[in-house]
């Protein structure tokens, strides 16, 4: 499976941006796709998953009421529109995608990794 993410820029504290992410390759529909994101001098963080159906998803407390995670199967396109922004949001942010129905916020459990996109929030 490959992933490409974009969408990423430069957005206000209260502002919102949508991240995409397009995947190729073998059966991308069929697998776990997440959101993590890696802020200068921290570790990669889970932010959100949606399962295969989209009928399951989890978020980090940290975005939790403010980021939606969604996804086409049809378009192999996986989607997180980031609302009500914040700086402490700014980091790189990755699209993964994981193999089986065993859901997980763990990176490790993930084998695939798009590039990232960058995503800085001014105050």
């Amino acid at each position: 499976v490959q992933l490409q993410a974009f969408g990423g820029g430069l957005v206000q504290a209260g502002g919102s941006l949508r991240l995409t992410c397009a995947a190729s390759g073998r059966t991308p529909s069929t697998y776990t796709m997440g959101w993590f994101r890696q802020a200068p001098g921290k570790e990669r963080e889970f932010v959100a998953y949606i399962s295969w159906s989209g009928g399951s998803t989890a978020y980090a407390d940290s975005v939790k009421g403010r980021f939606t995670i969604s996804r086409d199967n049809a378009k192999n396109t996986l989607y997180l529109q980031m609302n009500s922004v914040k700086p402490e949001d700014t980091a790189v942010y990755y699209c993964a995608a994981k193999a089986g129905t065993v859901l997980s916020t763990s990176r490790w459990a993930y084998q695939h990794w798009g590039q990232g996109t960058q995503v800085t929030v001014s105050s």
